[in-house]
């Protein structure tokens, strides 16, 4: 047995131990086994130690400390925290990193519309898309992300160039990092029957999910059913941008939850956003949730963006600080076993101006926005096992599966959300990848 100190430096070995590593017990209580029976642990109980036993680029056994000595290499963790590799749920690839080129004018939701619109018609040709996109994902990839799903635009004739680009991307990051796409474009363009098709053909041809950003409009009820009955025969799920706004008469998250349990529908919904139920009264409330409970839909929430946008007055009204911040109702949704989720959303683009597809950066933020603490419970499946479950992926601790794993100092969930922990290691398939961010300046070119 060898016995290496610290973690910074993981050894180039096919087989090896990591030793004494504190995992959030949540993540664990449910694997099956002698050495973490499936009695869980106590409630007040959140990170437990752990071995793990790495072979030729995989997670054979995780075990109490000590149960793998013998082996040709230890690696002692001395207590940092050991995390399953991060799940995205809801991004914007396409839109990344066009702030310098097209700044929302007031930071305003309108705003960010007009100013993404303007650059989406001047500069989205498939060279700009797919030079943001990489970016992109190498950001994630560095931070020790592993899946992905994001947005495509796919209003006029955009979905021409964005979903070829997206397939393209899919394919050159195939075994680094799992990829899907949804589309997004009004409800009310999808009323257009021919537009409505269009869109799905291209989401058909690279293997997509259909989409849409939904408002009370006349056409909602209507163009739900429609988009409903072609994923049904498709035998696609479903992922909607929904009540982005703090408006209380807003409550397309019923209608489409309604929509769902009236046809039956049996695959997969997620809705993303969900701001205007945080204004509804209780009885709206209650009613609005039971209703997505019964469909099975998975909310993902952006705390981030929606701080950003939500409540925040045009450039030419008098300075206000924002009373209202949309964050959506995770205690009552989880509270109710609707599984939920958080996620980066935009990324350096009118919609958001900052980010860095980190999770862990969103984690972090979501538990000081949302009161996701005291206690700390299994909130840490929102960017792992939550999302990754949403896309039909392995997102915890997958015995025999990749070793993706990311290493923090941290030795308990405090020192882990007070720092950004950006000298994390993080493991590919048992391996510790060389974690450089690209340089913002690569993408001057693109950006002039």
């Amino acid at each position: 047995m060898t016995s290496l100190p610290g973690f910074l430096t993981v050894p180039k070995f096919e087989r090896y131990v990591l030793s004494r590593g504190r995992v959030p017990a949540a993540l664990i209580a449910d694997l099956d086994g002698p050495n973490f029976p499936k009695a869980g642990f106590p409630p007040d109980v959140d990170l437990v130690c752990a071995d793990f036993l790495i072979d030729e680029g995989r997670l054979k056994a995780m075990a109490a400390p000590g149960a793998f000595d013998g082996e040709l290499a230890v690696l002692d963790l001395d207590q940092a925290m050991v995390l399953p590799a991060f799940t995205e749920l809801h991004t914007h690839l396409d839109k990344g990193h066009i702030q310098p080129r097209q700044p929302n004018p007031d930071g305003s939701f309108d705003g960010a519309l007009a100013s993404v619109t303007a650059d989406r018609t001047t500069n989205w040709n498939a060279e700009d898309v797919r030079g943001r996109m990489e970016f992109s994902l190498r950001c994630a990839y560095a931070h020790g992300t592993r899946s992905i799903r994001t947005h495509l635009d796919s209003v006029a004739d955009q979905h021409r160039i964005s979903w070829p680009v997206f397939a393209e991307m899919r394919a050159d990051w195939a075994g680094r990092m799992n990829l899907q796409a949804a589309s997004l474009v009004g409800i009310d363009a999808l009323a257009d029957d021919a537009q409505r098709c269009a869109v799905l053909e291209s989401v058909l041809a690279a293997g997509g999910i259909a989409g849409a950003v939904t408002y009370m409009v006349p056409e909602l009820d209507a163009t739900l059913e429609n988009m409903f009955r072609d994923a049904m025969d498709a035998g696609i799920d479903l992922d909607f941008h929904v009540d982005e706004t703090l408006d209380p008469e807003a409550h397309s998250l019923a209608v489409i939850a309604e929509k769902a349990i009236s046809m039956n529908y049996q695959g997969q919904i997620t809705c993303g956003h969900c701001c205007s139920v945080s204004r509804q009264s209780d009885d709206e409330v209650d009613r609005t949730l039971d209703l997505v409970a019964q469909a099975n839909i998975t909310v993902v929430s952006l705390p981030m963006c929606n701080l950003y946008l939500q409540d925040r007055v045009s450039a030419d009204a008098p300075p206000r600080t924002p009373r209202y911040r949309g964050v959506t109702l995770l205690h009552e949704m989880k509270a109710r076993g609707i599984p939920v989720a958080v996620s980066s959303d935009n990324t350096r683009d009118p919609f958001y101006a900052y980010g860095d597809l980190d999770a862990l950066e969103v984690y972090r933020e979501s538990t000081r926005i949302a009161h996701l603490d005291h206690p700390i419970g299994d909130w840490i499946k929102i960017i792992n096992e939550t999302p990754a479950s949403t896309m039909g992926l392995p997102g915890g601790f997958d015995i025999d599966g990749p070793a993706d794993l990311v290493l923090v100092k941290a030795r308990s969930f405090n020192e882990f959300l007070s720092r950004p922990q950006m000298d994390r290691v993080v493991l590919r398939h048992g391996q510790a990848i060389e974690r450089v961010l690209p340089e913002y300046r690569e993408l001057d070119p693109l950006l002039s």
